[in-house]
């Protein structure tokens, strides 16, 4: 007897983001990192807020922003990389490709599911940003700014998505959670050294805005970016964000299941 499940309808793509996010809060590692992170940037605004108190200082409203950004933008990553690497680490993979056979759809509920946490990331970090500027407000006696831009929330958001982006490439790049998370942050504190190193060479110091994607970063940060800087924004996104990426997403999708 053959049973004919031609016409089962596939199961919705919001239910499968849906899944993919409650992976990212069910496990004990990802419940922990996600206070992590929280906890970790509200440290960074205190000691920012004391510092400043401390010495008099007169900072903005962005002042406070970029301090937000420091731990997120070095732990979301993490998030992004143990969002694809559980799957193989738990040995989860198989029972997930048994309910949802289509590995593409997957992935894209999977980096959708990303995407959403950096939104939710954008709005904790402005809460706590928002706090610390409320708090300096009735501490100091200097002038206090409130300005905030959509496209400074915007630029914060895009540096967001590149660092869970950035994770979530080599995440699926290499499968393994503790070899992703090591080349991330090679990637994130040796790379720059070397590239600020390379600019010794005058041919070097040419390209390097080009093909260095934390440099290029620079402009978002002070959401200030010419139409020259998003270029080498693009460019150098190509080499270390869409190119692991995509090699990683055909692995995942040519990868035997254990």
């Amino acid at each position: 007897m053959t049973l004919d499940v031609s016409q089962t309808p596939r199961v919705p793509f919001t239910r499968l983001v849906q899944v993919e996010l409650r992976k990212m809060f069910d496990t004990r590692a990802g419940r922990w990192l996600l206070i992590s992170i929280a906890a970790t940037t509200a440290l960074v605004l205190v000691i920012q807020l004391w510092v400043v108190l401390a010495q008099d200082m007169s900072v903005t409203f962005g002042d406070f922003g970029g301090g937000a950004n420091i731990p997120m933008n070095v732990l979301l990553p993490v998030l992004g990389i143990m969002s694809v690497t559980s799957e193989w680490s738990q040995r989860t993979a198989m029972v997930t490709f048994s309910l949802e056979p289509s590995r593409s759809r997957f992935l894209r509920a999977k980096f959708v599911s990303t995407l959403l946490v950096a939104l939710v990331a954008v709005l904790v970090g402005l809460g706590l940003t928002i706090l610390a500027n409320a708090v300096y407000a009735g501490l100091s006696d200097n002038p206090v700014t409130w300005e905030l831009s959509p496209f400074q929330i915007f630029c914060f958001f895009l540096l967001y998505v590149f660092s869970m982006a950035t994770g979530f490439a080599f995440g699926t790049l290499l499968l393994n959670t503790a070899a992703a998370i090591v080349i991330y942050f090679v990637y994130s504190f040796i790379v720059p050294g070397l590239m600020e190193l390379g600019t010794l060479l005058d041919w070097f110091k040419d390209i390097r805005p080009w093909i260095d994607f934390a440099n290029a970063q620079n402009p978002i940060i002070e959401a200030d970016v010419s139409g020259k800087e998003w270029a080498q924004l693009a460019t150098s996104g190509l080499i270390w964000l869409v190119l692991p990426l995509v090699i990683g997403v055909w692995r995942v999708l040519r990868a035997e299941v254990k």
